[in-house]
């Protein structure tokens, strides 16, 4: 019925194909036509055609990398009563999916000749409180203008990045960048924190231990070669690659690294201040964050009447 619609008005040799013309050809009766275009929409029908635009402004304010599961919670955090299999099937009918995630490519590079520290997550990436984990890595993305390599760094408690630098090189220096990111977010004397990382060469490095140690934080190490020893910040790498470098929302490959940078700034603040997490029961870092601060607060005062 909508192809004829679309379709009857249409000059072709000289004269108008009609109804009945374009029902001949596709063998559909004129009267089948007839009846279905009279046919009032279902209660269904008009309930999609409101919803469906809901959702496609949702996903695609999400760097169009949400799922069924995700966008289902985004939609009702934004007011839209809707089952879950609506819009699974709404989806399909929009033709749009979540982003998928790749393999990973080994960044990591170990010095032999430099001490490790021991491991002290032992594969456990949780945490009472803020500050007290973070984890970090080092990813690689090509550009037009070279390769560039990003470094993030993960609390473990709300999954939020509280540091971070893209650069055009993978030295010890664009690592020690990132930390300096944190202190302004995180504060300058962490002594319970414990920063989790693989064997890369970065990682060993003199420096690194002592940029740390001025912050108050103990170094840990997982085992050479094995990913699971740092599986949450390659978590991380993971869907930072699927959602933002290769993802649905990114228009052709990336030119500079000065644009990956940028475009990463913005990932980076919807990571934590909108992204829905389903480890923290589909809700945002900052949200995270703020109840457990929240709590403090409460607890502080009930101490203080008492």
């Amino acid at each position: 019925m909508r192809f004829i619609n679309a379709n009857k008005d249409d000059i072709v040799a000289g004269r108008r194909l009609g109804v009945e013309r374009i029902c001949k050809v596709v063998q559909v009766a004129p009267s089948t036509y007839y009846a279905a275009n009279s046919r009032p929409a279902s209660a269904r029908q008009i309930r999609d055609a409101e919803v469906a635009p809901m959702l496609l402004k949702i996903w695609e304010d999400n760097y169009c990398v949400y799922g069924v599961r995700k966008l289902w919670k985004a939609a009702q955090r934004a007011g839209i009563n809707i089952g879950r299999d609506q819009v699974a099937r709404l989806m399909k009918v929009l033709k749009i999916e979540g982003a998928r995630r790749e393999k990973r490519v080994k960044t990591t590079k170990p010095d032999p000749r430099m001490p490790r520290h021991p491991d002290l997550v032992n594969r456990v990436f949780k945490a009472d409180a803020p500050n007290q984990l973070w984890v970090t890595d080092l990813t690689f993305v090509p550009t037009w203008q070279g390769v560039a390599y990003v470094c993030f760094i993960i609390d473990a408690y709300s999954r939020a990045i509280v540091g971070w630098r893209c650069a055009s090189n993978m030295k010890t220096e664009t690592v020690l960048d990132a930390i300096e990111m944190t202190r302004g977010s995180r504060g300058k004397h962490l002594p319970e924190l414990r920063c989790h990382s693989d064997a890369g060469s970065q990682f060993t490095s003199i420096r690194y231990r002592e940029r740390l140690a001025e912050i108050g934080a103990t170094p840990s190490i997982g085992t050479v070669g094995d990913s699971y020893d740092n599986a949450l910040a390659e978590t991380v790498n993971g869907y930072y690659k699927a959602e933002l470098v290769r993802g649905p929302a990114k228009s052709g490959p990336w030119k500079t690294i000065d644009d990956l940078e940028l475009a990463t700034l913005g990932w980076v603040y919807w990571h934590n201040t909108q992204r829905l997490h389903g480890y923290l029961g589909d809700v945002t870092p900052a949200e995270s964050d703020a109840t457990f601060y929240a709590g403090v607060a409460s607890a502080k005062e009930l101490v203080e009447i008492k």
